[in-house]
């Protein structure tokens, strides 16, 4: 198995809810966190992994007190950006463009709208702008065609709420700490039929960032650095109507990941999925191929996402109840993936002797214009 380049640091801003803290101040934080967890300095940080952000890049390399950069990457995938990043950050390295990459986000949404814009308007979307369509109706569809197509019920998109809620119960920083039963999930106000007021994500303040680094570094850190083993990535749309609604991005990044680390699903401890909905969930269970198409519902009864269940997911509440901050949430997926394979999770929802772990960013419209990405991360041990 390759290791294409190694996490050495990770941190979570614990930040949900601003209080009067500049996002200058944020970064300064969120940067300061994560290279006091790689035992690394800013001047050793020679590559920058980001998205949009307020004032550019050259904006926030300044605040951050960056001065020796030599590679760059702005890319935004939406929520998938931090996801891609894993793997645009080690091909870096690879290719002898830098050897220490920082992979940076924060926002206050909570505080002010995003100043993102994420438009270059598709053919279709002036006439879903038009008769009112929004991000969350389009997520809706995706749930009804599942529902209409395979018999998927609302009880099986309760269930994966139920399971982040409850490892949410553990995490002191969760912005939802408390667990909430499958009835209250199904008993909560409709948003978008079929989905229901728990059913959607939190929107937080905060941020997080990975430092990545090449092998060479990693053993001179002495440090617990999970090696990352695969990356993935695609886009899909529209295509003039010619799409299956259920049939999301996972399918083409899951397989393609899992050949480039000669593993199956079978061998994965630990999943971090990207959970703007629930449906995004249960959506990217079949495209990785823990499910057969049509059969996530099926596979989340029973607890089957708890830390003890057969794939325990986001096992620090994700998106749905802990944090997902400026409404990107492949960042702190990926924190909390790191934190299982060093054995660092909370002791109630570490997974035992976690070896894979997979982390699934979704970006965008999950239903009509999306980003996807899949990566692979295994335990510092395996060569």
């Amino acid at each position: 198995m390759q290791v294409l380049a190694r996490i050495a640091g990770a941190y979570e801003h614990p930040m949900r809810k601003n209080s009067g803290t500049s996002l200058q101040t944020l970064y300064q934080e969120i940067v300061a966190g994560a290279l006091a967890d790689a035992g690394l300095r800013p001047a050793d940080i020679d590559g920058l992994f980001t998205s949009a952000t307020a004032g550019g890049i050259p904006s926030l390399a300044e605040t951050l007190g960056l001065t020796g950069l030599t590679h760059i990457d702005g890319t935004d995938l939406g929520g998938a950006t931090y996801v891609g990043a894993l793997g645009h950050a080690a091909r870096a390295i690879q290719a002898g463009q830098c050897s220490v990459a920082l992979v940076i986000m924060a926002g206050m949404p909570r505080l002010a709208p995003s100043v993102r814009n994420f438009s270059v308007p598709g053919p279709p979307q002036v006439f879903e702008d038009r008769h009112g369509s929004n991000m969350i109706a389009q997520y809706a569809l995706v749930a009804a065609r599942h529902m209409h197509e395979f018999g998927t019920t609302r009880r099986d998109l309760a269930e994966i709420k139920a399971a982040a809620s409850y490892h949410a119960s553990f995490n002191p920083n969760a912005l939802l700490p408390r667990e909430v039963s499958i009835e209250e999930v199904l008993e909560s106000r409709p948003i978008a039929e079929p989905l229901h007021m728990l059913d959607c994500c939190v929107t937080t303040d905060g941020g997080g960032a990975l430092v990545i680094v090449s092998d060479e570094v990693a053993r001179d850190l002495g440090r617990d650095c999970p090696g990352i083993v695969a990356e993935a990535e695609t886009i899909r749309h529209w295509n003039n109507g010619n799409l299956d609604l259920p049939d999301v991005g996972a399918f083409n990044t899951g397989p393609r990941a899992f050949a480039q680390a000669g593993l199956t699903p079978a061998d994965i401890d630990y999943a971090g999925l990207y959970d703007s909905f629930t449906i995004t969930v249960l959506t990217a269970l079949e495209g990785l191929g823990f499910a057969e198409r049509g059969k996530g519902g099926v596979f989340v009864r029973d607890g089957a996402l708890r830390a003890d269940g057969r794939l325990p997911f986001n096992t620090d509440g994700g998106g749905l109840c802990n944090n997902h901050p400026d409404r990107r949430g492949g960042m702190i997926r990926t924190i909390e993936a790191v934190r299982q394979l060093r054995g660092e999770a909370h002791p109630s929802v570490q997974v035992a002797d976690c070896e894979f772990a997979i982390v699934h960013g979704s970006g965008h419209q999950l239903g009509t214009r999306a980003s996807a990405v899949t990566a692979i991360l295994a335990r510092s041990d395996v060569r």
